[in-house]
């Protein structure tokens, strides 16, 4: 099955320029990048003595839009608090043509004056080619259902998964298979155990393994840290998430991949706060890629991108919804 067609929207060499440039090494500087319908992005922005001087390449910020997003229409734009605003107008119709023609367009490269300053800024915002393979799970993933790949109305089952977990005391490991369960039950936990076992009451020793269609293992993920509960309280406060390790096999093992953490925000109603870190290969530092919320009353959508991180990658993108 073909790709999703997906464009991304990036925002690079960014620099600033002042008439006067007098106290400006002790000075920081920042922007942020808002685009309707996504949470807005913030980077450091460096300053330059001159128009000659050299911009640095590097990409600041980045938007992810599939087709239907980009069809029903969206303005763009960025601000800094102190300096002004710079307004870059997206040609949606453009994008879509040069999309169906994989092609890159550039949408604005060069210096522009800040609005209400006499403060310059360079910016390179371009529209490229983004296609995702998009994946579903076909049922709550506690009770390991198929994950289908999908495209618009066609879907296709490319994986089975398996979630595992133990009890509070360690002693009983138990496991669903998509080939001989269904997976519209929600109540998975509690169905495969006897009289006499405790009930599972503690979030821990989860695991759940994705596996291709001829049985080969493509993916894991296991609970590194239990999801333990403030005193008091029935929230996983943010100063002590719990978190899942994200594998992937290599040279007849499992390699890290990612970090997930996940906790329940206080101070914003009932939103599921997470972040999300990559594990370089024989890397020491993860590298941040998500910080945000989901509201556990509306859903939303969790994305990774790995070319907004501070370090960013090349690699193919995938979405799970």
């Amino acid at each position: 099955m073909d790709p999703c067609p997906f464009v991304r929207i990036v925002i690079g060499n960014l620099a600033l320029m002042f008439p006067d440039k007098s106290r400006l090494s002790s000075l920081s500087f920042y922007c942020k990048f808002k685009l309707k319908g996504f949470p807005s992005q913030v980077s450091d922005v460096p300053f330059l003595a001159s128009e000659s001087d050299a911009v640095d390449s590097r990409i600041h910020g980045c938007f992810a839009m599939s087709r239907a997003e980009l069809e029903s229409g969206c303005g763009f734009g960025k601000s800094g608090k102190l300096l002004g605003c710079v307004v870059v107008q997206l040609d949606l119709k453009s994008i879509l043509e040069n999309n169906g023609n994989s092609r890159a367009s550039a949408i604005q490269n060069g210096w522009v004056w800040i609005g209400g300053s006499d403060v310059k800024l360079h910016l390179n915002v371009r529209a490229e080619p983004d296609p995702r393979f998009v994946f579903r799970f076909d049922g709550e993933p506690e009770c390991s259902p198929q994950v289908f790949q999908v495209n618009g109305n066609v879907k296709q089952p490319v994986f089975t998964c398996k979630f595992s977990f133990r009890n509070s005391g360690e002693r009983t490991l138990r496991s669903r298979s998509s080939l001989s369960e269904p997976s519209t039950s929600t109540s998975c936990f509690s169905s495969g155990a006897s009289d006499n076992e405790q009930p599972l009451k503690e979030r821990k020793g989860w695991s759940i393994t994705i596996h291709d269609l001829s049985g080969s293992p493509v993916a894991a993920a296991s609970m590194v840290t239990p999801f333990v509960p403030s005193p008091g309280t029935d929230r996983v406060s943010r100063s002590n998430p719990g978190a899942w390790l994200i594998l992937r096999p290599g040279h007849g093992t499992w390699k890290p991949w990612g970090r997930l953490e996940a906790w329940r925000e206080r101070s914003s109603g009932d939103h599921l706060g997470y972040r999300f870190d990559l594990i370089p290969d024989g890397g020491i530092d993860t590298i941040p890629l998500a910080n945000s919320s989901i509201s556990t009353k509306t859903g939303g959508k969790f994305s990774i991108d790995i070319t907004t991180g501070p370090t960013p990658m090349t690699s193919p993108i995938a979405a799970l919804t």
